[in-house]
């Protein structure tokens, strides 16, 4: 039954096609069969395939703008090339011609389409498209791809940049076989878009007119059939010959379908324009501009409320008409609407914008105002509605923000009908459960910790006694631990001036509270630390006094009038390391030595205490003045280990006979030698500061002296100031000592007082020695 059911079906193709050319050349119905047969062989086709051409290529009917080609011309042989000659590709097609058959719709000629086509080009999916008068595409049939996919894009949007549009409107198949570059230029179907590598839309021409389908002079195509692979690379020459022909053979079966409804934009602008009249608030209906890309995609106001004109359109002008940049440029700006919109034209999900501040007129005056948009699909167009937000919706907002922000929570308490009332962030204050519910007044004093109960209870008391405002701080404990709260609260008296109401404020000052007690405790840190260390500078400065006595007067040392000063820093309460010698060593000599101990405090004034005394019992049992330094080097190294204690030093070793000053250096400052009114600094032998290496180097230098020389000996903090540099402060002390020479006893009192303007920040130290005119 099945078969004779096929072979009546394929009888009733073969006499329409044979009709079909009985009445375009006035031939006998032999003479049409011998035709259609003669065409079949001469293009390689099955009869039935012919048949199925012919039906595809009929002329419009009468009335109808005229095809492009004649049914003669239309069904001439088409070279398939390679696939012509392949008897796989041949006999597939003619499958296909005996299926289409039995094919009633669409969706059923997806469907054979995608099992004819996955052995042939490996096709994965297919979607047959139909061509609106609107401009737009709607999904007609659709095999290998799910429901959801389908209903998102059951309806595309006249737009640019759709390849399925894009070879109906240019009536040439469009191959996507490279995704990548694909991307570039269409918007691609799929979740996610690269699911199909490779793609081809192929127009299937329809010459004829069908119910509900376009009119086009010169034949132009209404339906697009798209093959999906999931495999990438090209169509082959055979591939691509065996879709044209494939698409060719569905022409005649879409031409029986059945006519598609109207779209709702069809109808006339009076009508459309009488319903949105008929609206209330602000709405507009919005069809897309073509020849725009997605990126910018436009849209033209096709109908609009009355109040569109003066929320929306700028100056009160008509917005019907003009395009929807043109109305609200701001809003058509933005990125976030924009990408709403599309998806919602595309995919028919409803979109909702945030929330944005406009300006709009009202009764002739400019007012700004918080609005919201919403977007539906209607046809192909989209239905914009302006949802304006009141003050009221505002000022929640706000307040939820003054409670986020604040920290804080109000409440309500009604004294007569016994009604609470929280703000939901008080629940999160106490680390209440809201289901729990607000507690009394009376029982607020029962959320805090016992030794804060009373105070809070008298408090209440006093409140609802007197109708005195109150503000007690109390403590809670929450999951989250120990919470420090204020309750600022007033009644609300009636007439008679009776409490019938308490309104109240609770906030967290935990944060803060929790900064007062650091505070606190980080003043009684410092005021115990400035204890000790004031005891500290107290026993350093008795041992410094102690260790480091300072003459009253110049002395006398082989042959030389020596000045000594010592000043101690003003600012800190540390006491340096600064130190100094001059001793007579035996055969008349004399040692001088000025050293700087890096730190303050106890330690350094220990380590100060060690070098002068090693320093000068070295020298005194013979050291060499760098022998000296190296054990002193040594020393430093092995008492300081932990600490990694260092020093500066110079000392210099005066022969009274020859008048000559040796000395030696490790990173000290080098002396300054005042000669007949002429300032100089002595050339620096080498030398590192001590602590610094355990194999330094250290050389001697030597100057002869002549009578009325002045040097000095000092430590850094003469020189040095807080941003300036060591050489700055060595040529001041230049001029210093040319500015206030004398040859008289306490000279040295005015040259320190030149060079040591402001706060000292480091000890002082010098040694001015002298050598006499008239040596005694």
């Amino acid at each position: 039954m099945d078969r004779l059911r096929d072979l009546a079906a394929m009888s009733a193709v073969l006499e329409r096609a044979r009709g079909a050319v009985m009445a375009l050349t006035g031939c006998s119905p032999d003479t049409a069969e011998e035709e259609l047969r003669r065409r079949a062989e001469a293009g390689g086709r099955t009869l039935l395939e012919e048949c199925w051409i012919t039906l595809g290529a009929l002329a419009p009917p009468p009335g109808a703008p005229e095809a492009r080609t004649d049914a003669a011309e239309s069904t001439a042989p088409s070279p398939r090339g390679t696939a012509a000659a392949d008897s796989r590709s041949a006999a597939a097609l003619a499958a296909l011609a005996r299926e289409l058959v039995a094919v009633t719709t669409p969706q059923e000629l997806a469907r054979c389409l995608r099992e004819n086509l996955a052995p042939e080009v490996e096709a994965d999916a297919i979607m047959l498209y139909a061509w609106l008068p609107t401009g737009g595409l709607d999904l007609i049939g659709h095999a290998g791809i799910d429901d959801t996919l389908a209903t998102q894009w059951h309806h595309v949007p006249p737009l640019s940049g759709i390849a399925a549009l894009d070879a109906l409107r240019a009536g040439e198949p469009r191959w996507l076989e490279d995704s990548e570059q694909d991307r570039k230029r269409y918007l691609l179907i799929g979740d996610p878009p690269d699911r199909w590598q490779s793609r081809a839309w192929l127009p299937v021409p329809v010459p004829g007119t069908a119910p509900g389908h376009r009119t086009v002079p010169g034949g132009t195509t209404q339906v697009c059939v798209g093959v999906m692979r999931g495999r990438p690379g090209p169509f082959t020459p055979g591939e691509r010959a065996h879709l044209q022909e494939m698409v060719r053979l569905c022409a005649g079966r879409l031409r029986a379908f059945d006519a598609r409804p109207e779209s709702i934009t069809d109808s006339t602008t009076e009508d459309v324009q009488a319903v949105f009249d008929a609206l209330p608030g602000v709405a507009m209906l919005l069809t897309p501009l073509s020849g725009t890309t997605a990126a910018h995609q436009d849209y033209r106001v096709a109908a609009a409320t009355a109040q569109a004109a003066d929320v929306v359109a700028r100056a009160g002008r008509e917005p019907v008409g003009r395009t929807f940049r043109d109305c609200c440029p701001d809003l058509a700006a933005e990125p976030g609407l924009r990408a709403g919109l599309l998806r919602t034209l595309m995919i028919g999900e409803p979109y909702e914008s945030e929330r944005f501040a406009h300006q709009e007129v009202v009764d002739g005056v400019a007012e700004l105002a918080t609005y919201s948009v919403r977007a539906t699909r209607l046809g192909d167009g989209l239905v914009l509605t302006w949802v304006r937000h009141g003050s009221s919706d505002r000022q929640e907002q706000r307040l939820a923000d003054l409670q986020r922000l604040g920290s804080l929570g109000w409440a309500s308490w009604n004294l007569l009908t016994h009604e609470v009332i929280w703000s939901s962030h008080i629940y999160a204050l106490f680390g209440r459960d809201p289901e729990q519910g607000p507690v009394g007044l009376a029982e607020l004093p029962g959320l805090a910790l016992p030794e804060d109960m009373a105070a809070l209870s008298h408090a209440v008391s006093q409140l609802l006694r007197d109708g005195r405002t109150i503000d007690v701080p109390f403590r809670v404990r929450t999951a989250g631990g120990l919470r420090h709260l204020r309750v600022v609260a007033e009644t609300v008296p009636d007439s008679h001036g009776t409490p019938v109401e308490v309104h109240g404020v609770i906030q967290d000052l935990t944060a803060q509270r929790s900064a007062e007690l650091a505070l606190v405790e980080s003043e009684r840190a410092i005021l115990t630390q400035h204890d000790v260390l004031l005891a500290e500078r107290t026993l350093a400065g008795r041992l410094q006094h102690a260790l480091l006595p300072l003459p009253t007067r110049p002395v006398t040392l082989a042959g030389l009038r020596v000045e000594v000063a010592y000043l101690p820093a003003q600012s800190g309460i540390h006491v340096g390391g600064d130190w100094f010698s001059a001793i007579e060593l035996p055969g008349e000599e004399a040692l001088f030595v000025v050293g700087d101990v890096a730190g303050h405090g106890i330690e350094a004034v220990a380590t100060m205490a060690q070098l002068r005394f090693t320093a000068k019992g070295m020298v005194i049992t013979g050291s060499s003045l760098t022998g000296a330094l190296a054990r002193l080097n040594t020393l430093l190294l092995h008492t300081t280990r932990d600490s990694h204690g260092t020093a500066t030093m110079v000392l210099a070793r005066y022969h009274p006979t020859e008048r000559r000053l040796a000395w030696a250096q490790a990173g000290h400052p080098p002396p300054l030698l005042l000669r007949d009114g002429q300032v100089r600094y002595l050339d620096r032998p080498g030398g590192m500061l001590l602590g610094a290496s355990s194999t330094p180097e250290f050389q001697e230098a030597e100057c002869l002296l002549r009578p009325g020389d002045r040097v000095l000996l000092y430590t850094d903090g003469l020189v040095e100031r807080p941003g300036e540099g060591i050489d700055r402060g060595l040529k001041r002390l230049a001029e210093a000592v040319l500015a206030h020479h004398s040859d008289e006893p306490g000279s040295l009192g005015p040259l320190l007082v030149g060079m040591l303007e402001g706060e000292r920040r480091d000890d002082v130290c010098v040694v001015d020695i002298r050598v006499p005119v008239d040596p005694q």
